[in-house]
């Protein structure tokens, strides 16, 4: 079966230094990775005012990191300069489609997992889909914001896409 492990992008600084939410994206990856033998890597990510104001996209500085872990550079499609998850989603389907891929392990964060599932159950209803969600090691105040951001989020996507 052909896999491809998507990397959900984060944020980075005016450097391209990864998050500490990137780098937990990254290091869940590099374990997806390891289980799954031969698969291929989609690492996401473009530009955006709350995620990245470098000259390259977020992906490349996913890309380059995992790299320096040893995932060798022929495991890796097409990067995907999305602004967001449902960009995410969409942008990936023609990598996956162009690969005959057939099944996902989409990474994310953990308290982010349940748009991204919504989002890509809707875009790949023929592909095997697995999620994994890395830990979030924020403070408390921290993320009690950022989840509730994402059940707002989701709320708003189930309005916008409903079935």
């Amino acid at each position: 079966m052909k896999t491809a492990i998507v990397v959900l992008g984060s944020s980075n600084d005016t450097q391209g230094n990864l998050s500490t939410i990137a780098l937990e994206r990254c290091r869940e990856a590099l374990s997806a990775f390891r289980a799954h033998r031969g698969a291929w890597i989609i690492p996401t990510g473009g530009w955006g005012a709350h995620f990245n104001t470098t000259a390259k996209p977020h992906w490349r500085y996913v890309r380059a990191y995992l790299e320096a872990q040893g995932i060798p550079g022929a495991s890796f499609l097409a990067g995907v300069e999305s602004v967001n998850t449902i960009e995410d989603a969409r942008l990936c389907r023609p990598v996956v489609e162009g690969h005959g891929i057939e099944e996902l392990v989409v990474v994310t964060s953990d308290f982010h997992v349940p748009r991204a599932r919504f989002l890509f159950e809707r875009e790949f209803p023929g592909v095997r889909l697995t999620f994994l969600g890395a830990q979030t090691h924020l403070g408390k105040d921290e993320l009690a914001r950022l989840r509730q951001h994402e059940e707002q989020a989701l709320a708003q996507l189930r309005v916008r896409f409903p079935n």
